[in-house]
């Protein structure tokens, strides 16, 4: 069997185009032209319905392509096992990760990993938790790291490494900064609906956080004025020291760096997992299961709650205003 044909179809589907497949797999756009051909002739149908732009599968296609995945998902499955039989600690390891903060964690885990793991090819890719679940359940990302609510799984497994309180943040300067507590205290606690006329930059509304600032403003009381929507917490850390805006974002970025902003804890502490997740019935390797043991220690390790009583999220006695 030709993996390797079965890595160029593959590839095809995914760009949409074979000219940009090419350039993936660092081939020339006529050789991989000729391995679809003679792949076709074999089979006695077409795969794709070529376009300039976009390259679909047919019906025969997604046959294929269903099929070529399982494949490569079984020889990953079984190089996996085997390596980990003879401890010759080699193989792939694709990682997933959300924007901004997965890559702290990548970088302060990956050295470590590699010096345990020289012979593992890690593969990061850095996506929102919607794509990495839908990686996951393909067969095509082994380990996903991602923040969200029970409501969010998918039928994999996630393994809930802690949790993680959403706080108010509002700029230095605002009237209501002087009612928050000094470095380093447990955070007071703010009435959101004090708050209703100024103005928020939020998540985009695909994003797993999104559905739980929704309901925090539900419960609140009233629609915030948004200014716009972003795809990056960081962004709204960012324009809330700059005296744009207020916002809803996880402790960790007050925490990471609490410059510019005044931090409040919402009455009833509203949170979410930060969790690992993995293809239910896939084969977790030694080398998988470390680096989620090492990327547990960084973040139990980066997260204290906002109460300050340890890691998120063990709740507190604050002082309300």
């Amino acid at each position: 069997m030709d993996f390797k044909q079965l890595e160029y179809i593959i590839k095809i589907a995914e760009e949409n185009n074979i000219t940009r497949a090419a350039e993936k797999l660092f081939i020339t756009q006529s050789a991989l032209n000729q391995q679809l051909l003679r792949l076709e002739k074999e089979l006695g149908t077409p795969l794709f319905y070529r376009s300039r732009t976009n390259w679909r599968p047919t019906e025969a296609g997604e046959v294929y392509l269903k099929n070529a995945r399982e494949i490569m998902q079984i020889k990953h499955r079984t190089y996996s096992i085997i390596s980990d039989i003879a401890a010759t600690k080699k193989g792939h390891l694709s990682v997933g990760f959300t924007p901004g903060r997965g890559i702290d964690m990548f970088t302060s885990v990956y050295p470590d990993f590699h010096r345990r793991y020289p012979d593992i090819v890690v593969e990061p890719h850095e996506m929102s938790v919607r794509l990495q679940q839908q990686q996951i359940a393909k067969g095509e990302l082994d380990i996903g790291f991602m923040t969200l609510q029970e409501c969010d799984r998918t039928g994999d497994v996630y393994q809930v490494i802690c949790q993680e309180e959403i706080v108010a943040a509002i700029p230095e300067g605002h009237p209501l900064s002087a009612m928050a507590a000094p470095p380093g205290e447990p955070l007071t606690c703010l009435d959101l609906s004090r708050l209703r006329y100024e103005p928020f930059v939020i998540m985009y509304r695909e994003s797993t956080s999104r559905r739980l600032t929704d309901a925090i403003f539900r419960e609140y009381g009233f629609s915030p004025s948004v200014l716009f929507e972003t795809s990056s917490t960081a962004t709204i850390a960012t324009l809330v020291r700059s005296c744009i805006c207020c916002g809803l974002i996880p402790y960790y970025y007050v925490q990471k760096d609490p410059t510019g902003i005044a931090a409040f804890s919402l009455p009833d502490h509203p949170s979410w997992d930060i969790a690992v997740s993995y293809k239910r019935g896939s084969y977790l390797s030694h080398a998988a299961k470390d680096f989620i043991r090492l990327a547990s220690d960084y973040w139990i390790g980066q997260h204290r709650s906002p109460d300050g009583a340890g890691r998120a999220q063990k709740k507190g006695d604050s002082s309300s205003v």
